[in-house]
């Protein structure tokens, strides 16, 4: 008899251990912050926190690739993603930037939880035509590399008020100016901002790709 009590207690111990080893995985704070506002404060969540619920997520959106193929919110769907701002004949920031993202293209090539959007600011130059033969030219994998044009409005209504990717880190802009920035956002597969980067700094970058690692280690995870 005695030798059975001793095995329930045992099973019982066991089973409060795993119990709270549960419960400290569901509780586990998220090794990347969550950002939610133009001022990029950071919020720390745990990954099944109900705060994330009404959390700052980025905004539905209908754009046009290089391919002349529709791209809405779903094609990125639980995947990882880097969202920048260009135009093809920018011959300042753009073609440095383009360098820096070939690199998250090149590390990410096999992966197919990692994407890159780069949103054209001048979509009425930059028509599918115009994209394919600037893909063309800089080996833009049209897999893994989504070059999007369609209607401005709503290409700055996204940069502005879903990436805040042109804010500095704080310091606001006015509507009106014209939108260009070095900024590199990354997205986590929930549509989250999970970082901010300076596309022209290779420190920053380097960055980028470790924190694309975490997000996908996160996501591993999470499944």
């Amino acid at each position: 008899m005695k030798k059975y009590l001793w095995l329930i207690s045992c099973l019982i111990l066991s089973l409060a251990l795993h119990a709270e080893q549960h419960a400290k995985e569901d509780n586990k704070i998220s090794a990347l912050p969550y950002y939610g506002s133009a001022e990029f404060t950071p919020h720390w969540f745990s990954e099944n926190s109900p705060e994330l619920i009404n959390f700052h997520q980025v905004s539905d959106f209908k754009l046009i690739n290089q391919q002349g193929e529709y791209i809405t919110q779903d094609k990125v769907k639980n995947k990882t993603y880097v969202a920048s701002f260009f135009f093809t004949s920018c011959p300042g920031i753009c073609p440095k930037m383009r360098s820096q993202l070939s690199k998250v293209q090149d590390k990410f090539m096999e992966n197919n939880d990692v994407m890159i959007i780069s949103h054209s600011i001048q979509p009425s130059n930059d028509t599918v035509d115009v994209l394919q033969a600037y893909a063309q030219e800089n080996d833009i994998n049209a897999g893994k590399w989504q070059l999007l044009t369609g209607d401005q409005d709503e290409i700055y209504a996204l940069a502005r008020n879903a990436y805040f990717a042109n804010e500095d880190l704080g310091e606001f802009v006015s509507q009106q100016d014209f939108l260009h920035t070095e900024n590199l956002v990354l997205v986590d597969g929930n549509r989250h901002i999970r970082g901010i980067y300076n596309g022209l700094n290779n420190t920053s970058v380097e960055l980028l790709l470790k924190d694309i690692r975490l997000l996908l280690s996160e996501r591993k995870l999470q499944h």
